[in-house]
């Protein structure tokens, strides 16, 4: 967590440890499931709403549009329609996203590099 040195001169808003602080509700946005997948799905690619829902397995159109939505929000997703008929939707991540890319990389690395081990603590914990 962030020491209170590392917080000395920045708004009371970078603050994760205040519930009203605006940093917390930016990490609980990105903080779920659903958002690190998309944004791994997106990568350095654009995508359109239907490639993006069967790429993110299990994920419903409702929670797909909440999160993209989010994400756009937040300034982490670029959605571009184009005037055509039906309207072609595309998503991109723009910088920020891309920045935030490394760290989901690195949570999908940390999953991939300790699922045995979590695997075998769940079956301890579980017998």
């Amino acid at each position: 967590m962030v020491t209170k040195q590392l917080l000395k001169g920045l708004p009371e808003d970078a603050d994760l440890r205040r519930a009203d602080s605006l940093a917390r509700e930016i990490f609980s946005d990105v903080a779920n499931k659903w958002a690190f997948l998309i944004i791994e799905a997106l990568g350095e690619r654009t995508l359109r709403f239907s490639e993006l829902r069967t790429d993110v397995e299990g994920v419903s159109h409702k929670m797909l549009t909440q999160n993209l939505r989010m994400l756009e929000r937040n300034g982490l997703v670029e959605r571009k329609v184009h005037p055509t008929v039906p309207p072609r939707v595309e998503y991109t991540l723009t910088e920020p996203g891309r920045a935030l890319r490394a760290t989901v990389d690195s949570m999908c690395g940390w999953t991939h590099t300790y699922l045995g081990h979590i695997e075998d603590a769940r079956r301890r914990f579980g017998a």
